[in-house]
């Protein structure tokens, strides 16, 4: 218990102590350590990289996903761990609607066969929509992902010590520049020591993680690359579709018979129509 409020009370005036500093140097009546070139360059790389790499997740997830509805259900079920119901996407609907308009026409009709051809390539090119957002999610969104929620996060964690551990040594700095006696002198300089010595190694542990992030540039340059070979191979294969269903349908064309009407009793009305109209 004792021990307890001894921290309690050791964090409460460390807090307060932070404060103080932070907002001297607010007002331009504190000194504030700063950091070295190359350590500030790393934190603003990893501040763009953050920021674009956001953007680029939210722009595939809306290219995979255009529905937004659809998004924040996939991300209710995702974060509740629960299984969705798989539903048909806008080709497979379609391929359903046409499939069923040729069974209704009949598949022995010209327009009902090439209808029936159609709906199945279109179930063909959905299913392959399918799978190309489907290996998309797990190439490239999963560790774009991973990076924000994983890498980014520690990074931020350890850069808010770090604050904390500049703080510490900036404070204690001032308290040895205000520091009278012998005795207060010898006892703000050994603070100092330790705070530097904190501060120090609080940056080496910030400068390995951010050196890190070049490491993540290039996983995410394969990702990059993962997504345009799996798009490659995505439309390739519809187009493959495409140039058949394109054949099967000449055919279709040049074997149908032409000279049988759809609707025989609707020809023979209009016929009989234009007759009396060029016998008056």
């Amino acid at each position: 218990m004792d021990f307890n409020i001894r921290k309690f009370t050791s964090d409460a005036a460390a807090a307060f102590s932070r404060a103080v500093q932070f907002t001297g140097e607010k007002l331009g009546k504190a000194e504030k350590t700063e950091l070295d070139a190359y350590f500030e360059s790393l934190l603003q790389r990893a501040d763009v990289t953050e920021d674009q790499t956001k953007n680029i997740l939210n722009c595939i997830e809306n290219y995979l996903q255009p529905n937004p509805t659809v998004r924040m259900e996939e991300f209710f079920y995702e974060k509740l761990d629960l299984k969705k119901e798989q539903r048909m996407n806008n080709a497979e609907l379609l391929g359903v609607a046409l499939t069923n308009a040729g069974n209704e026409f009949g598949p022995g009709t010209p327009y009902g066969s090439a209808l029936l051809k159609v709906g199945t390539v279109q179930k063909n090119i959905g299913v392959a929509e399918r799978d190309f957002i489907s290996a998309a999610a797990v190439n490239v969104l999963t560790p774009l992902k991973r990076f924000i929620e994983g890498d980014m996060k520690t990074i931020s964690k350890e850069r808010k010590v770090l604050t904390n551990k500049r703080l510490d040594l900036d404070a204690c700095k001032s308290r040895l520049k205000k520091a009278k006696s012998v005795q207060s002198q010898t006892a703000a300089e050994a603070d100092m020591r330790v705070a530097q010595s904190e501060f120090d190694k609080q940056c080496e542990i910030l400068k390995l993680l951010l050196e890190g992030v070049q490491a993540a540039h290039t996983n995410h340059l394969k990702c990059l690359r993962d997504f345009v070979e799996e798009q490659l191979a995505f439309y390739a294969q519809c187009h493959q579709y495409a140039a058949d269903l394109q054949h099967a349908l000449s055919g279709i064309v040049n074997t149908g018979d032409s000279s049988v009407p759809l609707y025989p009793a609707l020809q023979d009305e209009n016929l009989e129509k234009s007759k009396n109209l060029l016998d008056s």
